[in-house]
């Protein structure tokens, strides 16, 4: 139950964070964002602004969505022939449709639908009442709603409050403004740990900055502020050079040469066994030092990240010297880290947040289409043609691009099944 928790909190705040930046954006670009979804699934509430979202709260808590008007994926199913019933104001014009059988509308009349034009024109064509021999349009408001068969009430989506009416930099900006949320949640995740650390680590260094009780370090002599100059002969000039030698050699016997008080010394160190992942790594039992001021966390944090997004375009990068579906994991692979992080405690699952916050951020740049990075790609190509691809056209290379994610999806998912389970 902890993992599930765990799980759940932290894909969802990551999802939540990023769909918030499209929202944000949106709006300011007057883009109709016709709902703001937390979670996914059939809708257990819903409430419809005065700004014309329609906020719900899914059934499933696993991250959430944002329905932009005109964005592909946005519209409502209706087609000629269906039932269907007209709310209208006092001038007699419709200001609300209902779809659903599961809402009634008093003083609404029952139609069944011939024509509607809800993008331009502004119209609904069918019959009323019943009466085949005689079509009946009505004009509809601009700010209409439509209550879809689930019953969730949302704004129609004219031309002027689409995403394809907003200015080209506003939709690069909206289509970018995700993958930045979630760089931004991570640059603060990592500056939140710096403070509940109590600092960070200065790591362009060779020196000692705590020895732990009962570890290596400390049956070996070695003492806070010592600079470990050599292991084995090769020169240790920074923290990363310690680690990494430390780590590949676990129970073996090294000589170290270390400065202290400007004196050298030469000691003898076994470097303990610790196992993970069905590996053996050394550890040594050591810190390093740490800068505890205000702004010292601060900028060491927004390192840390930028430490961190580094690291991501590396493994990235093998991907395309040396692919592996190792080298990738989805849903299940994510759950498993969730446990992991649960285990250890709330500052390893703030850890792993941050981390991930980065790498969807960096990942949803990526130039593929259905993701934000494609997406961006042809907003480029739409500057340099002067006008957009067609909307079939664009349909097409996102349809064919999720089409691909979807099968690389299924293929990690399956193989992080076979790697943790089997």
């Amino acid at each position: 139950m902890k993992t599930i928790i765990t799980f759940i909190i932290v894909f969802g705040i990551l999802v939540i964070v990023h769909e918030f930046g499209h929202f944000f954006f949106a709006k300011r670009s007057g883009i109709l964002v016709r709902e703001f979804a937390i979670g996914m699934g059939p809708k257990i509430y819903g409430h419809q602004a005065k700004d014309g979202t329609t906020y719900t709260l899914r059934l499933l808590p696993i991250g959430g969505y944002v329905r932009m008007a005109g964005n592909g994926d946005d519209e409502t199913e209706m087609a000629p022939g269906m039932p269907l019933s007209l709310l209208l104001n006092s001038d007699g014009i419709v200001e609300k449709i209902n779809l659903s059988k599961k809402v009634q509308l008093t003083n609404s009349i029952p139609m069944e639908l011939i024509r509607y034009d809800l993008e331009e024109e502004l119209t609904i064509t069918g019959y009323v009442n019943g009466e085949e021999e005689q079509e009946v349009t009505y004009s509809v408001a601009h700010d209409a709603s439509i209550i879809e068969a689930d019953g969730t009430e949302l704004r129609i989506a004219p031309k002027d409050v689409q995403f394809q009416s907003a200015k080209l930099w506003q939709r690069m900006l909206t289509n970018f403004a995700g993958p930045m949320n979630n760089f931004l949640l991570a640059i603060l995740l990592f500056i939140l740990l710096a403070f509940m650390h109590g600092g960070v680590q200065v790591t362009n260094t060779n020196q000692i900055g705590e020895v732990l009780p009962n570890g290596a370090a400390q049956t070996a002599g070695l003492k806070e502020n010592d600079k470990i100059l050599e292991i084995n002969g090769n020169a240790i000039h920074s923290w990363g050079d310690l680690t990494a030698t430390i780590t590949e050699n676990p129970g073996k016997k090294l000589s170290v040469e270390v400065e202290r008080n400007g004196q050298k010394q030469t000691l003898s160190v076994t470097p303990g066994v610790v196992e993970s992942n069905g590996k053996k790594y050394g550890q040594l039992g050591i810190k390093a030092p740490m800068k505890t001021g205000f702004f010292d966390k601060i900028i060491g944090g927004t390192q840390q990240a930028f430490s961190s997004s580094l690291e991501i375009f590396k493994a990235l990068g093998s991907l395309f010297t040396n692919f592996s579906l190792n080298k990738l994991g989805g849903p299940v692979m994510m759950f498993q880290l969730s446990s992991e992080a649960a285990d250890q405690g709330i500052l390893t699952v703030i850890s792993l947040m941050s981390i991930l916050s980065m790498n969807l951020g960096i990942v949803n740049l990526l130039p593929i289409p259905a993701l934000d990075g494609g997406k961006l790609v042809l907003n480029v190509v739409e500057g340099i043609r002067g006008k957009p691809i067609s909307q079939e056209k664009e349909g097409f290379i996102t349809l064919a691009g999720f089409g691909l994610l979807m099968l690389l999806m299924v293929l990690v998912t399956w193989n992080d099944i076979q790697r943790f389970f089997f």
